[in-house]
Formats: C-alpha cells, sequence, structure tokens
C-alpha cells in the first residue's frame, strides 16, 4: 500500500490515481497525514475498504513529503562499513545519532537552493514509526513501523564539520531533506532488511549498495533510540548511506547549480531533486 500527500492531502496511490483518504473515509480519518500515523492500526483495518474509493490522476508536482512536520527526525552516521572507509573515519560501536530539523524536510521532487559550495548528496532508507516506541526489543521494532521511503540527506560539509562539528545544522538547511515518493506499507516490501539502493548524480550513477550492509540494522537503531526517548508515530529516521558520496571521492566532489540528484530504492521507487543557485542576498 502507498500512502502520499496529494496537493497537501492524505491519500493512497492505486495503478488508478489519489484516492482521497479523508473524502473516502467521510471524515473518519483527517486530510493531515500525521494524524493517520497516530491512528495506524486503526487506519490498516480501514483501508481495503478505503482502496476501494474513487481514484483522480496525479502527478509528480501534487507529491509532498509523506510526512508533514514528525515530532522528531532522527538521523544515522556512518551506518555503513564502506562509507566509513571512504571518509577516512573509523567504524563506530555504537550508532551515531544526530538529528534533522523536520522543517528541513520537503517534497521528492522538488529543487533545493546550495549552501555553499561543498554540498553534497546521500541516499538513505528511510523509515517511518506508526505506534509510540519506547525501550523495545530488537525483536519487536519492526512491528513498531509504518512503512518506508527514499530520503536524501542533502549536506552541506562546510557547516557539517564546522566549529568541531555541526551535524544537525549542516544537514537541516531548507529543503536538505526530501523523502518520498510516498510511504510504502511493510506488506509491499519483500525483504525490509535487504533492499538495494542507488544514487545518480546527472545520470551517473555515485552510489550503488544494500541496506543489509547496515552496521547497525532497523531493528538495532529503534531499540537504541528508543533507550534514550520514545520514538513517536510519524517520526523519521534517515538510517545511514552507503559509499559514493562527493566528499569520499579523490578528489572531492559537490553539487552545482543544475545538478539533479536521482535516488532510487528496491521496490520504493525512485525521487529526484534538482540543485538551484542560492537566491539569498
Amino acid at each position: 500500500m502507498k500512502l502520499a500527500r496529494v496537493n497537501g492531502r492524505a491519500s493512497l496511490l492505486t495503478s488508478d490515481g489519489a484516492i482521497d483518504i479523508e473524502k473516502t473515509s467521510n471524515g473518519q480519518f483527517s486530510e493531515h497525514v500525521q494524524e493517520i500515523y497516530s491512528r495506524w492500526d486503526e487506519f490498516l483495518a480501514a483501508a481495503p475498504a478505503l482502496l476501494e474509493g474513487a481514484a483522480a490522476p496525479y502527478g509528480e508536482a501534487d507529491l509532498g513529503s509523506p510526512v508533514e512536520m514528525p515530532a522528531h527526525v532522527f538521523a544515522i552516521g556512518l551506518n555503513y562499513g564502506a562509507h566509513a572507509t571512504e571518509v577516512g573515519v573509523e567504524i563506530p560501536t555504537v550508532p551515531t545519532v544526530f538529528t534533522k530539523f523536520p522543517a528541513t524536510l520537503t517534497s521528492p521532487f522538488s529543487e533545493f537552493e546550495l549552501s555553499g559550495d561543498r554540498v553534497d548528496w546521500e541516499v538513505e532508507l528511510v523509515v517511518v514509526i506508526s505506534k509510540r516506541a519506547d525501550f523495545v526489543a530488537m525483536e519487536d521494532a519492526w512491528s513498531h513501523v509504518a512503512g518506508l521511503a527514499i530520503g536524501q540527506d542533502i549536506s552541506d560539509r562546510t557547516m557539517q564539520f564546522a566549529a568541531g562539528g555541526q551535524f544537525s545544522l549542516g544537514k537541516s538547511y531548507r529543503d536538505y531533506g526530501p523523502i518520498g515518493p510516498w510511504l510504502t506499507t511493510l506488506d509491499d516490501v519483500e525483504n525490509p532488511d535487504d533492499l538495494s539502493l542507488r544514487c545518480w548524480v546527472n545520470d551517473e550513477l555515485m552510489q550503488d549498495g544494500r541496506t543489509s550492509s547496515m552496521i547497525y540494522g532497523v531493528p538495532h537503531l529503534i531499540s537504541a533510540i528508543s533507550d534514550i526517548c520514545p520514538l513517536l508515530p510519524g517520526d523519521v529516521i534517515f538510517t545511514g548511506t552507503c559509499k559514493g558520496t562527493g566528499v569520499g571521492l579523490d578528489p572531492p566532489r559537490f553539487l552545482k547549480p543544475g545538478d539533479v540528484v536521482r535516488s532510487e530504492i528496491e521496490g520504493l521507487g525512485q525521487i529526484h531533486n534538482a540543485a538551484v543557485a542560492a537566491r539569498r542576498s
């Protein structure tokens, strides 16, 4: 099942188009997708009937991020050994967790404004939480997941490494967190622990990996974070990126105005985002 925001409204996507959830449910569910995550089990029970509703055409430009304004956006650094090696950092012995601020999240096909001359790409598997996760055991972690999406953890490397390390700021410029193209529920993902992920810049393949190469898989991450603070419905986890980022190349390569970053994860679709020159004075 594909849950999306179409023109700002929570919708189910089918081969026939987009089904407006609030209208089809006669107001049982909200037009706001974040409220649907807070009633996830009830929504899943109603979904078969909702999928019989009238569908309307939609296009890429109509799709927004499948999360609106989550309470938390966690991100994991250095979660693939080959990526840690390419940037010259030791493989972490515990998950390296930081935050992207929720205001950075944006639609799957949006442009993003370059914040400087050292802006990098990072394709990542994104996990969206379905129900409160507090002190969750690894074996129970997937039961707290609504579904998966593609994310780009766009990163300003200058800010990221400034003043001893500003990871959250360097990764939270406006529109530096495109997610999408929709949320795919777990029943439509054959093996959520082993998915191909790839990223192209201007049709040149830069990243090609598998999520099974994560140092800390999704269950471990949910368990570790929930030991520190509760994960809430609609919360987001960017799970880390594989080898092939610009900062890891010799010489390093960074994004320029006009570059298009295309990201793909097996079974979840594709997103693409164009870099534009800074407009701020």
